[in-house]
């Protein structure tokens, strides 16, 4: 007797102990930064061939009563057409393949049978999307949910001995084969759609700010580059209006020129309604830094610095910053917003001026091509 409960207790210690090593095992660990921006692509190119029609075919009808039965052969079903789909809860290229086939039709049969028509392929692409010929002219811009796009239609259906009777034909022996399906290749630009981008150099507070004013959680150090891929927040009001704002990885000087991170990302900038100028308030001359960013986004498409803009003077927790606040406000006539992001201090007037501009200028940024300044 005793000896049948110790093997009980050990297969239930033995049972425990395999299902904490199984849970141990799926255990699932977050990604750091470095991997998460594996997973995250901007750009796809991408070869598309649409399927092909099905052959029509050629035969006549036969019964045993019936000796010179009359034709019969069906058409071919059409080729599957190759669609991309917008799904706003993907948020990067990464799931899109380099090759996409569509289905062929099936071909047609005796009896009058046509073919059945391929059903279509779909490429599901994130909000924001723009959709170009190789060459480099744009297709189409994908910025709703659901929102479709052919980018390849199928081939026709080839025609069955039974389409060309006529009178003078009664035994038509003819059949085609069916259409080759589209092929072209496609240039695909994930372009973040954000209503707020935040505008700064390597380390100048960017991430730790969203994470202040929204509900994003990008991650935080203490050296340059520690963002690798664009995030976006989610700014909430009381009205239950919401803001998204964009957290751009640090530009530096030669940016348009593909230097550092080069322009992978000032395309994400594009979308923006508006652009919040984040500063290091701690380095020297930061009125500098302001005019090398406005540079590099005007380099890169013109006009671009010239949206409703703000300069948010960050880390003005630093002993430095206090005197480069008041040499900043001398040197521009832009609004000036002096927060703390680490401590959080004055970032409620930052939510407060961002929902003004928001307001203010509802129009889509590809609209707005006048110079506007905040003062």
């Amino acid at each position: 007797m005793l000896f049948e409960n110790n093997q009980k207790l050990l297969r239930m210690c033995r049972t425990v102990c395999e299902g904490i090593q199984r849970a141990h095992k799926h255990r699932t660990v977050p990604l750091s930064e470095k991997k998460l921006s594996r997973y995250f692509v901007d750009q796809r190119r991408v070869k598309v061939c649409a399927g092909s029609g099905g052959n029509g075919a050629a035969s006549f009808h036969s019964e045993p009563w019936k000796e010179w039965g009359g034709p019969d052969g069906g058409d071919g079903g059409a080729g599957g057409d190759v669609i991309i789909r917008v799904d706003r809860q993907v948020k990067s290229l990464s799931a899109v393949s380099p090759v996409y086939r569509g289905k062929d039709g099936e071909a047609g049969s005796s009896k009058n049978r046509f073919g059945r028509n391929a059903s279509p392929t779909f490429i599901t692409v994130p909000l924001g999307t723009v959709v170009k010929e190789e060459a480099g002219a744009a297709l189409a811009d994908l910025s709703l949910h659901q929102q479709m796009f052919t980018v390849a239609y199928g081939g026709a259906g080839g025609k069955g001995n039974r389409f060309f009777l006529s009178n003078e034909n009664r035994a038509p022996l003819t059949a085609t084969p069916g259409e080759k399906g589209q092929e072209r290749v496609l240039q695909l630009e994930l372009r973040t759609i954000a209503h707020a981008a935040l505008v700064g150099f390597p380390n100048a507070g960017k991430s730790s700010l969203l994470r202040a004013i929204s509900n994003a959680r990008p991650a935080v150090a203490a050296y340059p580059f520690t963002t690798l891929k664009p995030h976006v927040g989610i700014v909430q009001y009381r009205d239950h209006e919401q803001v998204a704002v964009a957290d751009i990885p640090g530009l530096i000087p030669g940016a348009h020129l593909n230097r550092g991170l080069g322009v992978a990302f000032l395309r994400h900038i594009e979308r923006c309604r508006v652009l919040l100028y984040v500063l290091d308030m701690s380095s020297e001359e930061p009125w500098e830094q302001f005019q090398q960013l406005r540079f590099e986004l005007d380099q890169y498409k013109p006009l671009l610095s010239h949206r409703p803009h703000a300069i948010v003077a960050n880390k003005m927790d630093l002993p430095e910053a206090r005197r480069n606040l008041e040499a900043l406000r001398s040197r521009v006539p832009q609004t000036v917003i002096p927060v703390c992001a680490l401590t959080g201090e004055n970032t409620g007037d930052l939510i407060l001026h961002l929902r003004r501009m928001y307001d203010s200028f509802p129009l889509s940024t590809d609209s707005v091509t006048h110079t506007h300044t905040q003062s």
